[in-house]
């Protein structure tokens, strides 16, 4: 259900308020790379369809250098997206290659994948997030897949009051991003506002919607005074057609994810999703005898 307020004849959409507000927190993963947390499985089902942003921004090479080797994931996406440096790839699939700066991995792993992530400098940078996306019952064990985008390939547009973004899925201000056909209709968007700009985005109804403050600060609800800074994460209420944030002095740069939810139950084990236990067993039980990856 949503809310719409009539103004003198026309149709006014409602700005969705802040429903919860989470400050990422510092974890390590992989072979011990350190990295922030924005919300995980302690908050399963309070973003779905996503389950998990993490945030591996470093200064110190070896916070991040131990990387991610071979893994397996089923039933779920992941999404790479660097800001510097890059990530280097391998798969069960045999792709190889690497994730630049600005780019994007998209990665449906359906019935199963095994793979590796390795973090890189370059001139000494390296920093960038990994979004999981939650596959729907119909289909977990689809065929795995990549979306490959490089960072010449993901749109940037400017807008009349110098709000800056890139569209990696979805559409604003007329420019739609690279990445097609998700099952969660999702939107995910890096956007850079200058100080004191108002910004305002439509939200389709009953979507899930939040934004992780990457840089500066902003208010990220009208009816609240406090501003959010570098790693806070927001959640919004369901109820709108709308959210708006409102930059600070220094201006705010933040990632914004919308989502169709799948309200499907999920059974989750490291990195694999499932909708009950017992395939999620089943599921570590192939990888364990070697029938986990599916033959087409």
């Amino acid at each position: 259900m949503f809310i719409l307020t009539v103004c003198k004849g026309w149709i006014m959409p409602q700005v969705r308020k802040i429903s919860r507000v989470f400050v990422s927190r510092e974890t390590f993963e992989g072979a011990g790379v350190r990295l922030h947390r924005a919300f995980g499985y302690s908050q399963i089902p309070l973003f779905d369809p996503f389950l998990m942003l993490d945030d591996f921004r470093a200064d110190r090479p070896e916070d991040y250098l131990a990387g991610f080797p071979w893994h397996p994931h089923r039933g779920i996406e992941t999404v790479t997206y660097m800001l510097e440096g890059k990530v280097e790839h391998g798969d069960s699939m045999g792709h190889a290659g690497s994730v630049e700066a600005g780019g994007v991995q998209w990665m449906t792993a359906g019935s199963g994948i095994v793979h590796q992530e390795m973090p890189k400098p370059v001139h000494g940078r390296m920093g960038g997030f990994q979004l999981w996306v939650n596959l729907p019952r119909s289909h977990k064990m689809t065929d795995p897949r990549y979306q490959e985008i490089g960072p010449i390939d993901i749109p940037r547009a400017t807008l009349d009051n110098g709000a800056e973004f890139r569209v990696i899925c979805g559409t604003i201000g007329g420019v739609t991003g690279p990445v097609r056909d998700i099952i969660a209709e999702p939107e995910y968007l890096d956007i850079t506002l200058p100080p004191g700009v108002l910004f305002s985005h439509a939200v389709n109804p009953g979507f899930a919607a939040a934004a992780y403050i990457t840089g500066g600060s902003g208010k990220f609800d009208p009816q609240q005074n406090k501003a959010m800074g570098n790693r806070a994460m927001v959640l919004y209420d369901d109820i709108g057609t709308s959210v708006e944030v409102r930059a600070g002095k220094e201006g705010v740069r933040f990632l914004f994810v919308s989502g169709k939810p799948l309200r499907e139950p999920i059974a989750w084990g490291g990195p694999i999703v499932m909708n009950t236990e017992e395939e999620l067993q089943r599921a570590f039980a192939e990888y364990q005898n070697g029938t986990f990856i599916k033959k087409r």
